[in-house]
């Protein structure tokens, strides 16, 4: 059989986590999208380049400080213990926060591209036609920034579902618990097991190739017929 137990239940344990990190990074990033793209503060520019650290920052580097600061003696890992709720490396809800960090300019920039293109000019229309401003963010941006919403939503899903250096910090290569595709094609290929890392590794390459397609195509406009 080309895929055993364990890699279903990564593959399984995968899907789980992105599909987890994409409803929670578009709940953070859109907040954060929408205020870089309509700020005028000096801070744009430093916390637009934190939220894009993670696309020239080693993946290992963000995961060794997530862990420093989630362990037993960093500020976050304290804090969870004094809340009664231990500490975060090495389980699920580690690799979630992990997720976020190193997924959240694949969500935001699209996002805050989005947002930029609308302008002011829609608001300015709705807001002389007494709609309030969460009226105005669900009747005019979301449906005009929907195509940012699904460049935002399948970036998130495929980069989360891409991780290793981060998951492999945080979560370590625990069965059931810790350890996704990624982790396992790395198992396979440290026990020369080839065959099983190419059926793994090949299901990530036709994603990946299906998720630039889907993306190319939504964002052509409509052909003319003559």
């Amino acid at each position: 059989m080309p895929l055993s137990g364990a890699d279903f239940a990564a593959i399984w344990l995968t899907l789980q986590l992105a599909s987890l990190t994409t409803v929670l990074l578009l709940a953070l990033g859109t907040p954060i999208a929408w205020w870089l793209a309509h700020t005028r503060s000096w801070l744009k520019v430093p916390i637009g380049a934190l939220v894009a650290l993670p696309l020239v920052l080693p993946p290992t580097v963000i995961g060794f400080y997530l862990l420093v600061a989630m362990g037993p003696h960093g500020p976050v890992g304290q804090l969870t213990q004094s809340l009664g709720l231990g500490t975060l490396p090495f389980t699920f809800a580690g690799l979630v926060v992990g997720s976020l960090f190193y997924s959240l300019p694949f969500v935001v920039q699209p996002l805050q591209n989005a947002f930029e293109a609308i302008g002011s000019r829609p608001l300015e229309v709705a807001a002389t036609l007494r709609a309030s401003p969460w009226d105005c963010f669900v009747s005019v941006v979301l449906p005009l920034a929907r195509p940012g919403f699904l460049t935002a939503s399948v970036l998130g899903f495929a980069h989360t579902l891409g991780e290793f250096g981060v998951v492999l910090m945080i979560g370590g290569n625990i069965p059931d618990k810790t350890r996704v595709v990624s982790v396992q094609i790395f198992n396979h290929v440290e026990a020369m097991e080839y065959a099983q890392a190419h059926w793994l590794a090949g299901g990530m390459l036709l994603f990946s190739f299906l998720i630039l397609l889907v993306l190319h195509f939504k964002g052509r406009p409509p052909m003319k017929v003559a």
